[in-house]
């Protein structure tokens, strides 16, 4: 049967696709357990939510496994051809190493797209679902907590909790008291309550039935029925830009360059009203520290989200410039000994492209560089790498 693809290139492809399935598969079921565990440690997790994260594990971790395990599928497949003259003859027969390697670039850019269509859509379901079932989770080790032991503290937040006791979901006779930073603390009494943890408001709402509210310097308020919500812990209620989609991102970018505009008019106008009276006085005052401190802020959300579209981008394709530097080095290797040839390869990759992108990552976040040349240039480093030892590859 007639085929576009020659049979070397077939017999190539399908050894790149069939190794890197194998390694995927492992590292990933390795990774997937050891998340397990810290999520578990983290949130005190039991083997029910244990099972019930675990199905939405395997895409968040994905998108870091593939490079690296495409760099050693590299590594495999054209070292072992390299080390058994496969390469020799394919050279002597007259065939181009490029038409050896177009395999291994065409799955790199597969893989580069699969990455980020796993980060922009995958991982914020995945993120949204596990948080869900900690949520879930948080309330029953609430519960269980003060079922068993009649109060809960946490110093960190402020939070205090006694219950006379619990029956099925319900509180009995709880006192709750909340004590922000900066702010008097206030206490709320009640003949019995329920929690209802809001995942999609970041909200755990009260259910108060007949108690009262105090707050120190006020008069007591009395109420029959009341609602009262309290923040998440940040950690939970806070969605950070890497478990959002890029539509979410840029709606989220175009929100804050509006606020940023608006604030900026309004400290210009009061800046104005204050020279034109000769109030200078007011120009030290609270306000415009207030004005700085949101335009501040606001700029540091834009460069923030920028930085997010922008390496996102970049680290889907750093399967392409892996296999760019892993393809020839394999080759000029001709060993088969495929782990050293991985290790003289990532071990670069682990020393050098990493901390950059990280580097630059910081910066780009912190608004001191533009991310969309950072995020690239450790692309570009392994760009020039790659093309140095492709043209050794192809004169030798």
């Amino acid at each position: 049967m007639w085929s576009p693809f020659p049979i070397l290139q077939r017999y190539i492809a399908w050894e790149l696709v069939r190794v890197f399935l194998g390694l995927v598969t492992a590292l990933t079921i390795l990774l997937v357990f050891v998340g397990v565990v810290g999520e578990a440690k983290e949130n005190g997790l039991g083997p029910l939510q244990i099972l019930q994260i675990l199905p939405y594990l395997v895409p968040s971790l994905l998108p870091f496994t593939i490079p690296a395990t495409l760099l050693l599928t590299v590594c495999i497949v054209y070292g072992r051809m390299a080390g058994s003259l496969e390469v020799t003859a394919a050279k002597a027969a007259g065939i181009n190493v490029l038409s050896l390697l177009w395999p291994a670039f065409l799955l790199s850019g597969v893989l580069s797209l699969c990455s980020m269509l796993l980060a922009d859509q995958m991982i914020p379901w995945a993120v949204a679902n596990i948080q869900r079932t900690i949520t879930a989770a948080m309330e029953d080790i609430l519960l269980d907590t003060l079922r068993t032991k009649h109060q809960m503290t946490d110093n960190t937040r402020g939070i205090a909790i006694t219950v006379m006791g619990v029956e099925d979901r319900t509180l009995i006779m709880p006192t709750f008291r909340y004590a922000p930073a900066g702010n008097p603390p206030v206490t709320v009494q009640a003949q019995e309550a329920t929690l209802e943890f809001d995942s999609d408001h970041s909200h755990v709402i009260l259910h108060l039935v007949r108690g009262h509210v105090d707050i120190p310097g006020q008069r007591r308020v009395w109420f029959e029925r009341e609602d009262r919500p309290f923040p998440m812990p940040s950690d939970i209620a806070q969605p950070k830009a890497r478990h959002m989609p890029i539509r979410t991102i840029r709606e989220k970018l175009a929100e804050a360059t509006e606020r940023l505009a608006r604030t900026r008019d309004q400290r210009d106008i009061g800046l104005a009203f204050a020279l034109a009276r000769g109030d200078f006085d007011a120009l030290t005052a609270a306000d415009f520290d207030r004005y700085d401190y949101h335009v501040s802020r606001d700029l540091q959300a834009c460069a923030r989200f920028r930085t997010e579209m922008h390496s996102r981008v970049a680290l889907a394709m750093s399967c392409f410039f892996f296999v760019l530097v892993g393809a020839p080095v394999s080759i000029l290797q001709a060993r088969r000994q495929f782990l050293t040839t991985f290790i003289f390869c990532f071990f670069p990759i682990l020393i050098g492209y990493y901390p950059v992108v990280l580097l630059m990552m910081n910066l780009a976040k912190n608004g001191r560089i533009a991310p969309d040349w950072s995020m690239w240039l450790a692309n570009a480093a392994l760009l020039v790498v790659g093309a140095v030892l492709m043209r050794k590859v192809l004169r030798h």
